[in-house]
């Protein structure tokens, strides 16, 4: 039997504005504020009551206007009232060209690549998918995915692990939110929905603390590093001295460094916060730079291997040679952080950005522009003067 005539035609669905737009028994074309088109039939499940008592009536997106046509919609539309005049809800028991939740997610995966911060990054976000939702929700048409089958991967980590819990709740919304907008579901986001309720247990956050060197200890620890040969050795006082990361030290190459400018400029695809960070250099960083020029490597600090940089565990495995226990390369950052606010009483923004953290909300980022380079290029020399023994009491 074929679809009954509606009000809409061809030429309507093609120009009809924003709004929703009625065909006749429960059909309507969807015309979101972009221009986005999509189906949807809104039918009465027999038998069924909502919370109120009140008869089962939803929504089915039948997919977007431009790969369904008004034809196609209308078959669709007859095909759900039918089911649910016999009591059947269409969310389960509608045979549809619906994609699976797998497909939408490597699809949106593939249309976000030229975006992502860098390839690990995006194999990150599919992996995160491909080990907690696709076992158990991957094969679900996109459109039968509510809050129970949300719960049912984000429960069993969410206290356990629950940065990744946070980080696969953010991307099953994604991916829920673009199969909405390419007409495959209908109604509020099911992750929106469980964190709006409150529904799953608030997790309190414990900082991760690094374990520190003293700041009173590292003159005399520099004086034993600076006797060293190893290239471990030299990047570690670099490390020191500058207050970076290890991935940062390690991966710098000789053309992120401008010794006319005494700076070093650290690319965001390095940095935690994903933007470029300037080091100033002191006497001290420089005299660790130039020696190493005449091994012309593509890295500063190079490994074992030619043209390679040094492990992420050579200055650790370092320490741990030196009889330095309790203390990670890491914390030396909490080691300067403590100086600068004991010792050199630093103001907090210039020692916070310093360390390339992000100062203040957003708001305040969008007006103070300044990295504060000069000040902290002051903060960075007494530092250095510190640590190498230049001055007793921190003073430059």
């Amino acid at each position: 039997m074929a679809a009954l005539a509606g009000k809409l035609t061809k030429k309507l669905v093609e120009n009809l504005g924003p709004g929703r737009h009625g065909d006749g028994n429960g059909l309507y074309l969807v015309v979101d504020p972009g221009g986005a088109r999509r189906w949807i039939v809104r039918v009465t499940v027999k038998g069924q009551k909502n919370r109120k008592g009140a008869p089962l009536r939803t929504d089915f997106g039948l997919g977007g206007a431009d790969v369904v046509t008004l034809h196609q919609a209308r078959d669709r539309a007859l095909e759900y009232r039918r089911m649910a005049k016999q009591g059947l809800n269409p969310r389960f028991n509608a045979s549809r060209d619906i994609p699976t939740f797998e497909e939408i997610a490597q699809q949106v995966h593939i249309d976000r690549m030229p975006t992502w911060k860098n390839a690990k990054h995006g194999q990150q976000w599919i992996n995160t998918l491909r080990d907690y939702a696709f076992p158990k929700i991957g094969r679900m048409p996109v459109d039968s995915i509510d809050q129970p089958e949300i719960l049912m991967c984000l429960s069993p980590i969410w206290t356990e692990k629950h940065e990744t819990a946070r980080r696969l709740a953010q991307r099953l919304k994604v991916v829920l939110d673009v199969a909405k907008s390419k007409g495959f579901r209908s109604g509020e986001n099911p992750v929106t929905a469980i964190k709006d309720a409150g529904v799953l247990p608030k997790v309190v956050k414990k900082a991760k603390h690094h374990n520190a060197m003293r700041w009173q200890d590292v003159p005399n620890f520099y004086a034993d590093l600076f006797g060293r040969d190893a290239m471990a050795a030299k990047a570690l006082m670099f490390t020191c001295l500058t207050g970076s990361r290890t991935g940062e030290v390690l991966g710098m190459r000789w053309d992120e460094l401008d010794f006319i400018a005494r700076l070093w400029t650290c690319p965001a695809v390095r940095m935690k916060t994903g933007d470029d960070h300037r080091v100033p250099l002191s006497d001290e960083m420089l005299a660790i730079l130039e020696p190493l020029k005449a091994m012309q490597s593509e890295y500063v600090f190079e490994g074992q291997k030619r043209h390679r940089p040094l492990s992420n565990m050579a200055m650790l495995m370092l320490l741990r040679r030196m009889g330095v226990e309790g203390v990670t390369v890491h914390g030396f950052r909490s080691t300067f952080r403590d100086w600068a606010s004991e010792v050199a009483n630093a103001p907090r923004e210039v020692a916070e950005m310093s360390l390339a953290h992000k100062v203040g909300s957003d708001v305040e980022r969008a007006y103070a522009r300044s990295d504060l380079l000069d000040k902290r290029r002051v903060l960075m020399e007494r530092w250095s003067g510190f640590a190498t023994h230049r001055s007793l009491n921190g003073q430059a």
